[in-house]
């Protein structure tokens, strides 16, 4: 008996110790954006496609306020409440002192200034796979808007979620830098994906999720809920959305239907977003949603 409880102590031992390696948060290098020059003007492109706005505004802001990026917008989940940090120019409180390598440790890796892992509510999963010119671009645009000292809430979180290490476990599972349409696209289509699947992050929100809250990819873009199960989030793939072309690009630019409704919620900050893109990027979108595969 004395030998097989000195065998379980020491499989137990190494299945700890294998877990602490496995979950260790990794951080890309960051040579491919520490060398570039950020380019304001275009950043601001890539925040709108982005959505930073939608998330990172204070609660209930208006008008010229929307880009004070002060955060504390609330998103409940089944895991808990997250609180959408100040990301505004403020050196202490906000980002503006952070270098481009802890920038893209943040957006791209989910790794905080730390050395801890994010939690997931912000989509750095998509995010991984922002070209490193648009992430320098990004941050001199967000170094340009107005600072804000509001310090950042504190996430709702309760055990066993609030432990930060086991997300290391969740992103080898969930995480990557792939694309979910591959196969022979078009130029536009690939120009939509990258619109879509990197910086809209559309599939965090019209994919289901699993128990652990991974995006289902087999049924992408084929509707979810959010909101800790609230809010219903339409399938926008060919096997459930029959509009046309110019439906899908009217909405997306001005929030009409063609049943003659208006975008609400959330998805009227993604049409304000979508507003300030060129049209050949929204068209490649449409294309791109044209080009998922139906989910029925």
């Amino acid at each position: 008996m004395g030998r097989i409880v000195r065998i379980l102590i020491a499989l137990a031992i190494l299945g700890a110790g294998a877990g602490w390696y496995l979950t260790e948060p990794v951080m890309r290098s960051t040579a491919d954006v520490e060398l570039l020059t950020g380019d304001k003007a275009h950043g601001e492109a890539v925040f709108w496609a982005s959505g930073c706005e939608s998330c990172h505004m204070a609660p209930n802001a208006k008008g010229a306020d929307q880009l004070v990026l002060a955060g504390g917008q609330a998103f409940p989940t089944a895991f808990g409440t997250f609180y959408a940090p100040n990301i505004s120019s403020d050196p202490t409180a906000g980002i503006g002192g952070w270098s481009i390598a802890t920038f893209s440790h943040a957006i791209r890796d989910g790794i905080t200034p730390e050395g801890e892992h994010e939690y997931p509510a912000m989509p750095y999963v998509a995010y991984a796979k922002m070209e490193p010119q648009d992430l320098v671009d990004l941050k001199a645009f967000l170094d340009s808007l107005p600072a804000s000292a509001t310090p950042n809430k504190p996430h709702d979180v309760g055990f066993p979620f609030n432990i930060r290490r086991s997300l290391g476990g969740w992103k080898l599972l969930f995480g990557g830098t792939g694309y979910v349409l591959t196969g022979d696209l078009t130029d536009q289509v690939k120009r939509g994906r990258y619109l879509a699947e990197a910086l809209a992050h559309c599939g965090e929100c019209h994919t289901p999720r699993n128990a652990m809250g991974g995006l289902t990819k087999a049924a992408w873009l084929g509707g979810s809920v959010i909101d800790d199960g609230k809010s219903k989030v339409p399938n926008i793939t060919s096997g459930k959305l029959d509009w046309s072309d110019k439906d899908i690009f009217t909405y997306l630019t001005t929030g009409a239907t063609p049943e003659f409704d208006f975008a609400g919620g959330a998805m009227a900050h993604v049409v304000e977003n979508m507003g300030h893109l060129p049209e050949s990027d929204v068209q490649a979108i449409v294309a791109y949603i044209k080009a998922v595969p139906a989910v029925k």
